[in-house]
């Protein structure tokens, strides 16, 4: 799955701009903008932000369903060519809407 199909160009967008500001606002505390997930598994990708100077790395809250959910970088590439255990894709929730920070669902806020 090209990783244009997992991030429309707003998503995208939004996730550079929250990239730009996490650099100059060190307590930055975004919102999720965009949540991947195995249809078939439990890995679970909450997003935040693109780093600027390398698009393909997002930053976010990753769980690859072993219930110890970390904070840090994840390339796009990489979970595009991620299968679960049918072999089906990582796909975008295009119903994920959150007003909580990324530290609340860190357990962090």
């Amino acid at each position: 799955m090209p990783r244009s199909t997992l991030l429309t160009a707003a998503l995208r967008r939004q996730l550079l701009l929250n990239g730009h500001k996490s650099r100059s606002q060190p307590d930055f505390d975004p919102v999720p903008v965009v949540k991947l997930f195995t249809p078939d598994g439990s890995a679970t990708w909450l997003l935040t932000e693109l780093n600027p100077d390398n698009p393909d790395l997002a930053f976010g809250l990753c769980d690859l369903g072993l219930r110890s959910p970390e904070l840090g970088y994840v390339s796009l590439s990489e979970i595009a060519s991620i299968r679960g255990r049918l072999g089906l894709p990582v796909e975008r929730d295009r119903w994920f809407c959150t007003t909580e920070p990324l530290s609340v669902h860190a357990g962090l806020g």
